[in-house]
């Protein structure tokens, strides 16, 4: 089987041809680190996170090199520090062990190489020296700036006409600018203010130069995907590929761009000025991590995506039917096992989720209804094998009926259905129903069945 993906430049779905199948690479562009993730930077990191299991589980582990990087050299950083009086490399540190706990909870693997901005300012710069030489970039004023009329091919991946892509890239105007387009590769820096010494003086390097840079240095000159947001299609990627094929003779940048659409909240754009800007780590104090994984999953990637409440409810019901399928298996062993052909063919077709995860559901169904012992086999092996493609389902399921939620604790619970049992042996039904009902009260379940009596908190 072929991956499908589209690919953003040529602006259609292509069969996936790596470069090296043996060192399939992808650079996707990681989080500016000054406070915690939203919802919207969430979604690129879980779509990567199944392209990248993806890719895995076509050409192996061992051949697939995932970059994310971490943008610490910002303005928005060197303003939070301002505020905050807090240094620059506590806050990067901070945001950055924040940003690990929280991606951890959703399940999401970590990349091969995470570089930082702050590790790779010296090829940022021999960078920028070869623009220069080229006659792609020049001095003002201590700036450096592309010159974009250098480059005949700009404007290639987001199709967009000169006068749009002034408009998109809020251009500040600037006297010393020979082109209103030109971007900033390099500025000066204040005593304040983050530097380092270059041919132009103390200063720091623009955002788009830094992700030109490091993907380079990790995945060398030509690599096969990647990816962002929509958002980052103008001008940060358009700017990538100016950077990079003219720093390099024009050799190939990227084979293949893919981008997630855009997150909304309760059919709003997200914003702290309307009171939902929503965080992962609020979330996660009130939903487990493999519900708003599933959550995010429910849409297609290129599409729009609603977060609403009623869609995390949905979601954690149908991890319970998931769940509940496998507990049934419980006692069925499962040596070795493989993803559903169709589950797979789904994620194939350009990173279907919704139709792979209805083979999910599909196969749960199938389980429910199983008496054939071969059948128990093969099914609750191709639920866990097409669950660890997708990043779901890789938990004990007592654990995920057990887990999480206000109420009484599992050894109370425990001691409360054991006295249950002792009532109704005594013959004491009144006593037992209580206790059934009062868990139930606080939010847990009882299912009595052949193998005792097993509990989960409601969703």
């Amino acid at each position: 089987m072929t991956i499908d993906l589209y690919n953003t430049l040529t602006r259609r779905k292509e069969a996936f041809e790596p470069i090296d199948p043996a060192n399939v690479r992808m650079y996707v562009c990681g989080p500016t680190v000054y406070d915690f993730a939203h919802i919207g930077n969430a979604r690129p990191v879980i779509v990567f996170d199944v392209l990248y299991r993806l890719l895995r589980q076509e050409y192996g582990a061992d051949h697939v090199t995932y970059v994310r990087n971490f943008t610490d050299i910002d303005d928005k950083i060197n303003t939070a520090a301002q505020e905050s009086g807090e240094p620059i490399g506590a806050i990067t540190a901070r945001t950055i062990a924040a940003y690990h706990t929280d991606m951890d909870a959703l399940g999401a693997l970590r990349p091969d190489s995470e570089p930082r901005a702050t590790e790779h300012v010296g090829e940022m710069i021999a960078m920028i020296e070869t623009l220069v030489v080229k006659g792609h970039a020049y001095e003002a004023e201590g700036h450096v700036l592309f010159h974009v009329p250098s480059d005949p091919n700009y404007g290639s991946l987001s199709g967009r006409n000169r006068d749009d892509m002034i408009a998109g890239a809020r251009i500040e105007v600037a006297p010393f600018k020979r082109d209103p387009a030109d971007f900033v590769l390099w500025k000066p820096s204040s005593d304040d203010l983050p530097g380092w010494d270059s041919p132009w003086g103390r200063g720091r390097p623009g955002w788009h130069i830094e992700c030109s840079a490091m993907s380079a240095k990790v995945l060398g000159l030509t690599f096969d995907i990647h990816g962002g947001g929509r958002d980052l299609i103008f001008p940060h990627h358009e700017n990538e590929v100016a950077q990079s094929t003219c720093a390099h003779d024009g050799a190939p940048f990227v084979r293949y761009w893919v981008h997630n659409g855009f997150v909304t909240v309760e059919h709003e754009k997200m914003s702290k000025s309307l009171g939902n800007f929503t965080t992962v780590h609020d979330l996660l104090d009130d939903w487990p991590g493999e519900v708003i994984r599933l959550n995010m999953l429910t849409g297609h990637y290129r599409q729009p995506l609603d977060w609403t409440a009623d869609g995390l409810r949905q979601s954690k019901t149908n991890l319970d039917r998931l769940y509940n399928a496998l507990r049934q298996l419980a006692d069925v062993q499962v040596d070795q096992s493989e993803a559903d052909a169709n589950f797979i063919a789904a994620l194939e077709d350009d990173l279907n989720t919704p139709k792979a995860l209805a083979v999910l559901y599909a196969l749960a169904g199938e389980a429910n209804k199983a008496d054939n012992a071969d059948d128990k086999v093969r099914l609750k092996g191709a639920l866990l094998a097409s669950g660890a493609v997708i990043g779901l389902l890789q938990q004990d399921p007592e654990a995920w009926f057990q887990e999480g939620g206000d109420g009484p604790e599992a050894t109370e619970i425990e001691d409360l259905i054991a006295r249950r049992l002792a009532a109704r042996k005594s013959k004491d039904f009144a006593e037992a129903d209580r206790i059934r009902d009062d868990l139930a009260a606080q939010g847990v379940l009882l299912e009595d069945g052949p193998g005792g009596t097993t509990w989960r908190r409601a969703g």
